[in-house]
């Protein structure tokens, strides 16, 4: 059984939802493309097709969460013979987000490497004046806001207010954590409607590669209760803004398949 971590809810500072930003940020990156067409959405986007030194495929959006953040610097590197997504984080967050929509009962099972160069000092994905993350992966989800909670819906008219934007109906995330336990599911600081589920954690694993395979469907149900909607979007991010920390992190091929393999 999947460990919940359930902090505090605290009321959301003005501009400083942050997460609640990126996830509305990665929900206008889908935007501009036949909204919701599953044939529009490759099954993978690989970064190991790329060319070391060059552009990013321009598959994947940058998302930057406000013009007063700085960015993390992504670009392709070389790693063990593969080329792979490289981050570099200096007090900065930022993300790239591709395009999906599908279903993924079709594709539950989402598999990636990532690699650190340390964990952040000081973090702690449970307190929003100290949530970083060296790497994350992040998954916007339609759904029907009108069964939601007041609370939450008026989370959604606020996020449309100061930032233009609306947040997806349902946002998961899996992150690496500094010391809470592989499996645990996180709530965001601000909202509810933003969920973590730490996939790595600790510094043992620190300057390796790591590969991992998680069943996002049975994760989904497990962080919100329910069924998922139609993926409509996903990405990376490494950041260290409420830290003022610098660490570098590497991405590989993030793929979706029908079954563990």
């Amino acid at each position: 059984m999947v460990n919940r971590a359930r902090p505090g809810r605290l009321p959301v500072p003005a501009g400083n939802g942050r997460l609640a930003l990126l996830a509305a940020a990665l929900l206008a990156c889908a935007m501009p493309a036949a909204a919701g067409d599953a044939a529009a959405a490759p099954a993978t986007a690989l970064f190991s097709t790329g060319v070391a030194g060059s552009a990013i495929a321009s598959d994947w959006k940058p998302i930057a969460l406000s013009s007063q953040k700085a960015p993390t610097v992504y670009d392709l590197v070389e790693d063990g013979g593969t080329v792979v997504l490289h981050a570099r984080a200096e007090a900065s967050a930022s993300a790239l987000g591709h395009l999906a929509g599908f279903d993924v009962r079709q594709r539950p099972v989402v598999k990636w490497r990532w690699k650190i160069s340390k964990t952040i000092d000081g973090a702690d994905n449970s307190v929003a004046s100290k949530e970083d993350s060296p790497v994350r992966l992040l998954f916007a989800f339609a759904g029907d806001r009108s069964k939601l909670p007041a609370r939450d819906r008026a989370v959604f008219r606020l996020s449309k207010r100061f930032s233009g934007r609306e947040l997806p109906y349902a946002t998961l995330m899996y992150v690496w954590a500094n010391q809470a336990t592989v499996g645990a599911v996180i709530e965001n600081p601000h909202t509810r409607r933003v969920q973590m589920i730490v996939a790595s954690s600790g510094d043992a694993g620190a300057g390796q590669w790591q590969t991992l395979s998680r069943n996002l469907y049975a994760d989904y149900k497990t962080a919100f209760g329910e069924e998922p909607g139609k993926l409509i979007a996903y990405g990376v991010m490494s950041d260290t803004d409420n830290t003022g920390a610098a660490i570098e992190a590497w991405y590989g091929d993030i793929t979706f398949s029908t079954a563990e393999h």
